[in-house]
């Protein structure tokens, strides 16, 4: 798996809100994408944190008020991330260290690129390791 790199198993163009965007309306978009998560990026189009489906177990936990609370408030900013070019190999490591299930995909030159999830990695895996039964 060290010559299967992460830009080949990558969601390209992932869905993402700033800041400001209401967690009412990330969740929307979440549930409306069947995605688990938005990555959220400033006005430059920089990343700047994730809000995951985890995320939202803290939200409902603390019953704030869905409708006036922006992504900003919940989204974790120490952001791990991976390249393209990354083997899929260190980047499941990662996950698995870290206890996430999305990495963002960034590029030093072009920004983000696009998102890599443990779904990802295990589709990927279902079809190189099928089991011959």
């Amino acid at each position: 798996m060290d010559d299967i790199y992460v830009a080949r198993v990558m969601s390209p163009d992932p869905f993402t809100v700033s800041p400001e965007t209401l967690v009412e309306d990330a969740a929307e978009a979440m549930l409306d994408r069947d995605i688990g998560s938005v990555l959220v990026t400033d006005e430059a189009g920089h990343l700047v944190g994730i809000l995951t489906t985890t995320d939202f177990v803290r939200i409902v936990a603390e019953r704030r008020p869905k409708d006036r609370t922006p992504v900003s408030t919940y989204m974790t900013t120490d952001l791990v991330t991976a390249t393209a070019q990354d083997p899929i190999s260190e980047v499941a490591d990662r996950l698995v260290e870290r206890g996430i299930h999305h990495l963002p995909v960034v590029d030093p030159e072009e920004g983000l690129l696009g998102i890599v999830t443990t779904a990802d990695l295990a589709g990927y895996l279902s079809h190189v390791d099928s089991p011959g039964w």
